[in-house]
């Protein structure tokens, strides 16, 4: 099984999506291994987005991403980062296929809804960042055969 790591960000808390995008993911099969809405700190925020640095969005990345609570979020599964990708869309929303994420819900690139890890190398980084091992959950479900 492999894990990624999703955010719902603060217009998709502040759209009231929450039960909406995670029921997306569970209906794929998705397993939640750790989940907590919280409000991401300034310092969180620039880790997290540390490649961004020096980028004319940089600013309004962080401003974005701390304006308020976010739903944080382990998900399990096979491939699970290349499934995740796919069901949250592209980046530009104008770009995002109907039926995604981003395609049903964003409008702006900036302010797209959604996080989700590119690779198993961010997953471990991002996951690091936003939980302690404790935090993360095992457990097995019993509907898993039938996937």
């Amino acid at each position: 099984m492999e894990q990624t790591l999703v955010i719902l960000k603060p217009n998709a808390v502040q759209r009231e999506l929450i039960g909406q995008l995670i029921s997306k993911f569970e209906r794929r099969g998705m397993k939640i291994t750790a989940m907590k809405l919280t409000r991401i700190s300034i310092e969180t925020a620039e880790q997290h987005y540390k490649e961004h640095r020096g980028k004319d969005f940089f600013e309004d990345l962080l401003s974005f991403i701390t304006s308020g609570p976010s739903v944080i979020m382990i998900l399990e599964s096979m491939d699970a980062v290349e499934i995740v990708r796919s069901m949250v869309g592209a980046t530009n929303p104008a770009e995002a296929v109907p039926g995604s994420i981003r395609g049903d819900y964003a409008t702006s690139p900036g302010h797209n809804m959604i996080h989700a890890s590119d690779s198993s190398e961010s997953v471990k980084r991002e996951i690091e960042l936003f939980f302690k091992p404790e935090e993360i959950q095992k457990y097995r479900l019993a509907v898993r055969p039938w996937l």
